[in-house]
């Protein structure tokens, strides 16, 4: 057995395999065992000593708790400093054997030695639990007011312990907290300092008292003297004077500033000066001004002073070290909010960032990127971004790729821009193009009228060149299908407007007939996409000369016994089609195009309408029927994905049970009866075509098979109707316009919880009795965001409702954002029942998901 620790350690050192170590270990545990036993109070320390360093070491040592506790009643200071360290090492706050430590640690509280004292501070703020941080708290508070600075400094650092475990103790600290801060001693201001962030993040009364105290200007104060204090050898940092108490001064004043305009006012100078002042060639100073820099931000300051944080991370981002560049380029994600022309100066270099080869800088510039994009510099930062789509990993794909769909819908300069920025994201993107970007493209096209003949040329060159793709062949093949004939026409419109490509081919109808068969023999072309070409073929007989008929039926005659459903039965269908030639015309016309009022929301992902004072166009009432329900999971067709999908309006169901038990749960209060699902989508799809309803031909001739029409009592949630089905009832307008008046404002709390406020603001426009609009706003007092926020809502089937995609799914903290969803409701039994709403809120606070339900009433009125 080794005497010694020393000799312990270079035992076990010169081991050569784990198996002779474990061997050491196990014969040295063993004499210690024994030692214990013979109850060997001499040696007592070096054993336990020893028993740390097989513990840090991994190996089991739990049999010594006791003897450490046995070290700590000593009266040797050696024995105490080995007992407590061995306490802290080998017990924590969940050890009941700890219980047994609480009369000793009291006791050497109250110890005439400064060290000893000490050891029991230092023990009691890293293992107290709950109990023992009530039972020498006062002890605690007492010492806080000793005038030993050593006992101080460890004190203020064992009061954070204790507030921590016992928030209601708190109060009595926060009283001899403002006398730390007279103290020269640094370790003493430090100590005190952090202790007082700690109080003002438990309690937003203690900033309050703080302000009342006027602990600001002493704060500023101290950290002027810090800044402008000479060369001190025993706090110097690389050339500036103990930085790590400018940092805590720098968040304390953060926190007290916060939303304070007099004290951000107070703190306004120093701030400037600590940002002019401070040497950013070293990391010391650049974490001064990272912290100085999270201040300005925070407080109410001044514009030029968030003007010159905003310039500070700017420079940041020229600097070598990856670590400081991530910093800065997360903090201006933070802050491109509030003051976005000063972030847009620096643009130039986070485009630069893409280029890093750090993968977690590109990643942060991408999202920075994503937040500068506005009408104004589209162009440059899309095309940025779509040089980095060209070289990005797989990793960046998806997301990137959906961005880009998202802004460039968002902001488009042209509609002509729009699709080619579109095609482009698809020739490049692939497969991790969203499901919803082409059905966005195609309503797109078919809404603009003026539109298609440029879309459908630049189709049939982009799946020409490229057949791979499938969501492009999926867009090209319905175009070339409902605009053949402008392809193919000799006399092409030349409606390029501004600095707009004008483009102009010439394409035979044989040629285009080839292209689409072609298609359909490859290989690799999928299922989906040889049913968007049998359709186009379909549609292409109504379109071209009546010679090509018999060759298009030939080819749709070879799927009749394909082994897939969906084109056997596409096949025999449309080729039963061709025995009608009186109607197949008309079945085969050209979709509708959107009325004004409907394509509205295409191109807008997360766009929220904030305001409804203004008299609502003439289609809106119809719009609240739009749209297909939001849990619809017809087999290949996913349900996030139906929003922007032309689709056949939907019986009502008429069932007996309670949907919203179904969809939400057990109500919190009442159950509503019988409610429909709002549709997530501001898509109205357009009215159904009425056909001949001796013959059940064609279903939706872009995605999916009918079924026989079932009965309005045993329909399916979800279920499709026929072709001939009648389209859902819309909405009456006001029929006397003159009647509108002002329209008032009512807010209605209807959410207060775990400190997330959702206030519904209800109006109804004007001349429109039967309509009413909803801005739900949502704001957040948290000192953290609130991730993946998302709100769905139910209503009684006397109520039809139309919901419009949230302004975002993070909500700031500290009330320094919002999030913004409209809701619009048609009641058609206004003045007899009242507008009831049952909402799920599902979001994600501090990492941990939570969903609640609450049911919201209405006035009468409304």
């Amino acid at each position: 057995m080794a005497s010694k620790l020393r000799d312990l350690i270079k035992v076990v050192r010169s081991c050569k395999t784990a198996a002779e170590e474990r061997a050491v270990v196990a014969k040295e545990c063993a004499s210690i065992r024994t030692y214990f036993k013979d109850d060997d109070t001499d040696n007592r320390h070096r054993n336990v000593a020893k028993l740390l360093y097989i513990h840090m070491l991994g190996y089991s040592t739990h049999f010594g708790q006791m003897e450490c506790l046995k070290l700590i009643v000593s009266q040797h200071y050696t024995d105490k400093r080995i007992g407590y360290l061995g306490l802290m090492l080998l017990l924590d706050e969940k050890q009941e054997v700890l219980m047994l430590a609480t009369h000793s640690i009291k006791n050497d509280l109250n110890h005439p030695n400064q060290f000893v004292a000490g050891l029991a501070l230092c023990s009691l703020g890293n293992i107290s639990s709950q109990g023992m941080a009530r039972d020498c708290a006062p002890e605690v508070e007492k010492l806080l007011a000793s005038s030993n600075s050593y006992i101080r400094k460890k004190a203020a650092l064992c009061a954070i312990r204790i507030s921590r475990k016992a928030p209601d103790l708190m109060e009595n600290f926060v009283t001899r907290t403002k006398t730390l801060l007279t103290e020269r001693n640094h370790g003493v201001l430090l100590t005190g300092v952090s202790l007082m962030i700690e109080l003002c993040e438990m309690s937003h009364e203690t900033i309050v008292y703080y302000r009342k105290q006027q602990v600001v200007p002493v704060l500023v104060r101290l950290l002027k003297n810090l800044v402008l204090s000479g060369y001190a050898p025993e706090h110097d940092v690389s050339g500036i004077t103990d930085p790590f108490l400018q940092v805590k001064i720098l968040r304390l004043l953060r926190l007290l500033g916060k939303g304070d305009p007099e004290s951000s006012d107070q703190m306004n100078d120093i701030l400037a000066q600590v940002a002019t002042n401070t040497e950013s060639t070293k990391n010391v100073g650049n974490s001064i001004l990272y912290e100085s820099v999270q201040t300005i931000m925070a407080i109410e300051s001044e514009g030029g002073l968030k003007v010159m944080a905003i310039n500070i991370l700017g420079r940041f981002l020229l600097n070598r070290d990856n670590n400081i560049r991530y910093v800065a380029l997360n903090t201006l994600s933070k802050v491109v909010s509030s003051d976005l022309q000063a972030v847009q100066r620096h643009r130039n270099t986070i485009v630069d960032c893409l280029k890093d080869p750090d993968v977690s800088i590109r990643r942060r510039a991408l999202d920075l990127i994503y937040s500068l994009v506005n009408e104004s510099n589209i162009r440059i930062l899309v095309r940025e971004l779509l040089n980095f789509l060209l070289i990005s990993d797989a990793q960046f794909r998806p997301e990137l790729v959906a961005k880009l769909c998202m802004v460039t819908e968002k902001y488009s300069p042209s509609k002509r821009w729009h699709v080619d920025t579109i095609l482009r994201v698809m020739s490049i993107g692939g497969a991790f193009v969203p499901d919803d970007v082409p059905n966005n493209l195609i309503g797109l096209i078919s809404a603009n009228t003026e539109l298609q003949s440029y879309a459908v040329q630049k189709l049939y060159l982009a799946i020409t060149q490229d057949s791979q793709h499938q969501h492009l062949l999926q867009v090209g093949l319905w175009c070339v299908g409902e605009f053949g004939d402008l392809l193919v026409a000799t006399d092409k419109p030349n409606d390029a407007k501004g600095d707009d490509e004008n483009i102009s081919i010439s394409v035979s109808e044989v040629d285009v007939l080839n292209l689409i068969e072609a298609v359909l023999r490859d290989p690799l072309t999928t299922t989906s996409t040889k049913q968007y070409g049998l359709t186009a073929l379909m549609k292409l007989t109504s379109r071209f000369s009546t010679q090509h008929v018999q060759r298009i039926k030939n080819t749709i005659d070879t799927y009749k016994s394909s082994i897939h459903v969906e084109l056997q039965q596409r096949s025999c269908e449309y080729s039963q089609l061709f025995k009608w030639d009186q109607i197949r015309p008309g079945v085969l016309d050209r979709m509708p195009a959107y009325e004004k009022g409907e394509n509205d929301m295409i191109g807008e992902v997360a766009a929220p309408t904030t305001t409804s004072s203004a008299p609502a166009p003439s289609s809106a009432a119809t719009d609240l029927l739009g749209g297909m329900d939001m849990f619809d999971t017809r087999p290949g067709q996913p349900n996030n994905n139906r929003s922007a999908q032309p689709q056949i309006p939907a019986q009502p169901v008429q069932s007996g049970l309670d949907l919203l038990a179904d969809i939400f749960g057990p109500s919190p209060t009442t159950s509503a009866p019988a409610p429909t699902l709002a549709p997530t989508s501001s898509y109205k799809p357009p009215a159904a075509q009425p056909s001949n309803n001796s013959v059940n031909l064609l279903g939706d001739l872009l995605g999916d098979t009918l079924a026989p029409t079932p009965s309005s009592s045993s329909m399916p949630l979800g279920a499709d109707l026929p072709i001939a089905a009648a389209p859902a009832p819309s909405i009456a307008q006001n029929p006397n316009p003159s009647s509108a008046s002002t329209p008032q404002l009512i807010t209605i709390n209807g959410y207060n919880k775990n400190g997330i406020i959702i206030n519904f603001d209800a109006t109804k426009p004007p001349g429109q009795a039967h309509l009413t609009a909803i801005n739900a706003v949502t704001t957040n007092s948290n000192n953290f965001p609130i991730q993946n926020y998302s709100i769905q809502a139910a209503v009684p089937k006397h109520l039809k409702i139309q919901i419009a995609p949230a302004s975002g799914n993070v909500v700031p903290g500290g009330n320094g954002g919002k999030v913004t969803q409209v809701i619009r409701i048609a009641n058609s039994m206004q003045g007899q029942k009242a507008i009831v709403l049952r909402v799920k809120i599902d979001y994600t606070a501090n990492g941990t998901p939570v969903t609640d339900t609450i049911d919201v009433s209405f006035p009468p009125s409304l």
